[in-house]
């Protein structure tokens, strides 16, 4: 189960270096998130072919948002127990795993830092 923030505590989250007028405080170190999709996964989603003829496969979409969500998740939880309020300089990736490729692994870096 992934780790859940309270809801109080934002996070940002951004890909750039730095926050436009915020400075950085600190540097509280590298922090990440993963998700991994099993087998199970994709025979659900395929089982609902009919998606695919839209153009665009609804469901496949729709799990892989929940994954990255969740990933994302992870880190920001990652970041608020070092007494971070941001991570910069994120990236996200999504890399096939297993002996038969049989899964998906969501995963997401960043620096957690205070502003």
């Amino acid at each position: 189960m992934p780790a859940q923030l309270p809801e109080r505590r934002v996070i940002l989250v951004t890909t750039t270096p730095s926050i436009e007028g915020h400075p950085i405080e600190a540097y509280l170190g590298l922090v990440s998130g993963e998700v991994i999709l099993g087998a199970n996964v994709f025979r659900d989603m395929f089982a609902g072919l009919r998606d695919f003829f839209g153009g665009r496969a609804a469901s496949y979409e729709r799990v892989l948002e929940d994954a990255r969500q969740r990933a994302v998740q992870e880190m920001q939880a990652a970041c608020d127990k070092r007494g971070g309020n941001a991570v910069v300089g994120v990236d996200l990736d999504y890399e096939v795993v297993g002996s038969k490729g049989s899964m998906l692994m969501v995963s997401v870096t960043g620096t957690a830092v205070r502003i």
